[in-house]
């Protein structure tokens, strides 16, 4: 079978070896490479292949178009000399890429073309794709839409992390209990990945550090006897749109660094041959493994060290490909810590730098602060990650004496500036004196970075203000926001394929790379005629929800009810316990008054808890038993339904987002750092019920207060009411019989076939006068505003006109922005 290629003319004087295929892109030409694939890559007969056949056909040959342009692509870097940026995170929550990677190559038509040619169409086959397992939530999420934003600006840049074996879990509702199963989304490998032979690095663990004087006299450490893994790397590529400019995440794979340790056949001990190899591969196995016990602690952190140190060996591979001084490494090196995860990597260059290239304490680091940036992404400061200090001491005793002595060196500015203030230096410490001793890792990437940025205005003036107050105070101007963003490729050109043709038709086609130019929707919220096409696409969008809801929940909902959605982790400060309380609230409401003046309301679920996170497992369990009430009640006759999707992963939001008609950000306000659903929503035409929490208060001043459902308190008025409270959750219930009514059809096993112990311990937090998340205190407000969505919703025209004004206002929230502001304001790299 003869592939459709041709090779690129070589420029004067180029080297003949360096050309590159050029593989046609033509309908004729992409059905031949499908062929092609069928048969050499899976040994198929294309007559008797399926749909799954197909989609891995058409994968590879989508990647063999990416190879041509990555390549040309990394010459481009070499060739003008341009700064790296080097993106580490532990996540990278990709999803599928199969049309994501059709749509920014510009090849949709002649993909359908050949794709139906062969007797397919193209939607059908990209279901076929399993989900990159590579991330939990939103931060893995915003990982991958800044890896398009990056691509699609033509930023020189690499995303680092770690190549998952098996994701989370796959949830499964078992009686409304979650299960959790082994997500194995490699089972069947992956088109998209590339394993490489080389560069191959070994990482050091545990050992002991000794000590000499080197030929100057200074003083040198080396770690010895240490056990080594070897990390492999494997390569995802990323397209950028339309601009054929291809960048790559380099993802490390776990190998022992000798398959058997044949040694252990001669004693006959044949379970230790393979004991060591076992263990050392198990670092890439699993994301995020169970940290509740000593093993799970440890193997978290040796994942952590992993990937920063294979990437920093790959870092400096590429740095010294031409001599240079390393005076010059953050003039060519720019490295972004997403969140804590990859702080180890601020002693791990220090490390390279101190004891690999001989350099002295002061100059090592300086070029080390110049070089990492550090992204918080929390205000829970039970979420601000610690290691032990003897954990730490065991697997990686070299970096806990650098943090020492970085530590030292700091306390020494603290003391400068607060003299004879030991509490102060506590305070400011890396160190914390416990017990037990802790390294607190916020506080290593704080001290350690030429930045540090909150992810909303809210939450970075938070972190000014509250959580780190006194570094914002040492280090005036190192403290700054980059509001969050999505990719508009991603979240309304391919999730919303018709409503995204809408829009192009109306106002051109420039939004795609400029969401700004959203703005120009808003005359059109005035034209009948295009709010009837809105409705008509948004219908269309809710029944395939609706089919997805039945296909996989056995559940009937009406596609003229309003769609109610919070999908999003399961977390007791998300508050998915206070919209189960409306529910429940709005289900007495329909038994004693009936449903006349009611919307009628299906209100979605979905998100998973973490394993070890029992009351989070309550909460799914009672919304669970909630839906089984109320959805086998006749005398509610279908005007209220409620579903919890299992199994949340990026493919299944692509369903929900362009199908909702309300979005829940009902989080306490203050304790949520950003969130990117909230856009993902408002995106597709959702209107937003929702606290002034992240970047909901961004939100509602681009798209209008009056599009935009608020309740709650302020962030302000919440840490006064946990400092101060004006009022218990129980005189909340003796001042409305209403909520008095919720709460105790609960307590009495309404919804737990009279169980009354099952739902206790909600119950109890609810009515805890302690309740940090303030469910009851918002409660009352919650009500009164759902009330008023109800009431908007009747109104179908109005709400679409707010609709629209939402998408026409969502401009601010690309990560082509975030990124553009990340690249010039902490990179140092002018975007063209």
């Amino acid at each position: 079978m003869k592939v459709h290629q041709k090779v690129v003319s070589k420029s004067k004087g180029s080297d003949s070896r360096s050309s590159v295929p050029h593989f046609d892109t033509n309908a004729s030409a992409i059905k031949e490479n499908i062929i092609h694939h069928l048969l050499s890559f899976q040994g198929r007969d294309p007559e008797r292949s399926g749909a799954p056949d197909i989609c891995r056909a058409l994968s590879y040959t989508m990647r063999d178009i990416l190879v041509e342009k990555w390549i040309e692509t990394q010459k481009t870097f070499y060739a003008k000399r341009k700064k790296r940026v080097y993106y580490l995170s532990l996540e990278f929550l990709i999803g599928r890429s199969l049309m994501n990677s059709v749509i920014n190559l510009g090849i949709v038509e002649d993909v359908k073309q050949a794709v139906a040619d062969l007797g397919y169409d193209l939607t059908e086959i990209c279901e076929n794709e399993e989900d990159a397992a590579l991330g939990n939530g939103g931060l893995g999420r915003l990982a991958a839409c800044f890896m398009d934003s990056i691509a699609t600006l033509k930023i020189p840049a690499y995303g680092y992390g770690i190549r998952y074996e098996y994701g989370l879990f796959n949830q499964q509702l078992v009686n409304g209990n979650q299960v959790e199963m082994p997500d194995s989304w490699l089972r069947y490998g992956s088109s998209w990945t590339f394993d490489r032979p080389m560069p191959i690095f070994p990482v050091k663990f545990y050992g002991h550090v000794t000590s000499e004087a080197d030929k100057q006299g200074n003083y040198r450490a080396k770690w010895v006897d240490t056990t080594d893994v070897m990390a492999l790397p494997c390569d995802m590529l990323i397209p950028g749109y339309k601009n054929d400019h291809v960048i790559n995440m380099r993802l490390w794979t776990a190998r022992a660094s000798r398959e058997l340790d044949l040694s252990y056949f001669g004693r006959g001990d044949y379970i230790g041959a393979v004991e060591s190899k076992v263990s050392s591969e198990t670092i890439s196995k699993v994301l995020y493994p169970p940290d509740h016990n000593l093993a799970g602690q440890e193997l978290r952190l040796k994942q952590q060290y992993f990937f920063v140190a294979a990437t920093f060996q790959d870092i400096m591979r590429r740095f010294k490909k031409k001599p240079k001084s390393f005076d010059m490494f953050p003039e060519r090196v720019a490295v972004q810590l997403n969140d804590t995860h990859p702080a180890i990597a601020i002693p791990e260059l220090m490390r390279l730098l101190l004891d690999e290239e001989g350099l002295g304490w002061e100059k090592a680091w300086d070029i080390s602060t110049k070089t990492f940036a550090y992204t918080n992404h929390t205000l829970m400061p039970e979420a601000l990650e610690k290691w032990t200090v003897e954990l730490l001491g065991k697997v990686l005793p070299r970096h806990l004496e650098i943090i020492y002595e970085i530590n030292l060196r700091f306390l020494e500015q603290v003391a400068q500036k607060f003299p004879k203030n030991v509490e102060m230096q506590r305070h400011f410490s890396i160190i914390d004196e416990g017990p037990p001793k802790q390294i607190r890792m916020a506080h290593l990437a704080i001290v350690g970075s030429h930045s540090v940025n909150g992810v909303a205005e809210l939450h970075t003036n938070l972190l000014k203000t509250r959580i780190f107050k006194e570094f914002h105070e040492l280090y005036p101007g190192k403290f700054n926001s980059k509001t969050n963003g999505i990719t508009p490729r991603r979240w309304l050109l391919q999730s919303n394929p018709e409503l995204a043709d809408l829009i192009s038709t109306n106002i051109g086609f420039g939004w795609i790379t400029d969401l700004d130019q959203l703005r120009n929707l808003e005359p059109l919220a005035d034209n009948a005629g295009f709010r009837q096409t809105w409705r008509e696409i948004k219908t269309a969008n809710k029944r395939r929800l609706a089919k997805y809801i039945n296909e996989h929940t056995g559940i009937s909902v009406s596609p003229d009810s309003m769609f109610d959605v919070q999908v999003k982790r399961i977390h007791e400060y998300k508050r998915q316990l206070l919209n189960g309380l409306h529910l429940i609230h709005l289900y007495h409401h329909i038994l004693k008054q009936g449903d006349e003046g009611i919307a009628p309301r299906t209100v979605v679920f979905a998100g998973k808890a973490a394993p070890t996170y029992w009351r989070a497992k309550l909460i799914i369990k009672l919304i669970c038993e909630i839906g089984e009430v109320v959805n086998n009640d006749p005398r509610v006759n279908g005007r209220l339904k409620v579903v919890f999707l299992p199994n949340y992963n990026v493919s299944q939001a692509e369903i929900i987002m362009p199908a909702a008609d309300l979005s829940e950000q009902i989080s306490t306000a203050g304790t949520e750092a950003s969130g990117t659903g909230n856009m993902k929503f408002s995106l597709n035409g959702a209107l937003t019920i929702g606290t002034l929490d992240g970047a909901n208060i961004e939100i509602r001043e681009e798209v209008g207060e009056e599009n935009f459902f608020l309740f709650g308190m302020t962030a302000e008025q919440a840490e006064f009411e946990r400092l101060a409270p004006s009022r218990t959750p129980k005189q909340v219930c003796e001042n409305s019989p209403e909520i008095t009514e919720v709460i105790d059809s609960i307590a009495k096993g309404a919804f737990s076939k009279g169980d009354k112990q099952l739902f206790k311990p909600l119950v109890d937090s609810l009515l805890d006068p302690n309740d940090q998340y303030l469910l009851m205190l918002d409660l009352e407000s919650y009500l009164e505003c759902q009330r008023k969505v109800g009431a908007a919703f009747i109104d179908a025209d109005n709400w679409t006109r707010m609709a629209i004004l939402n998408v026409a206002g969502m401009g601010k929230f690309s990560t082509d922005r975030t990124i553009r502001q990340y690249s010039e304001e902490i990179w140092g790299i002018p975007v063209e």
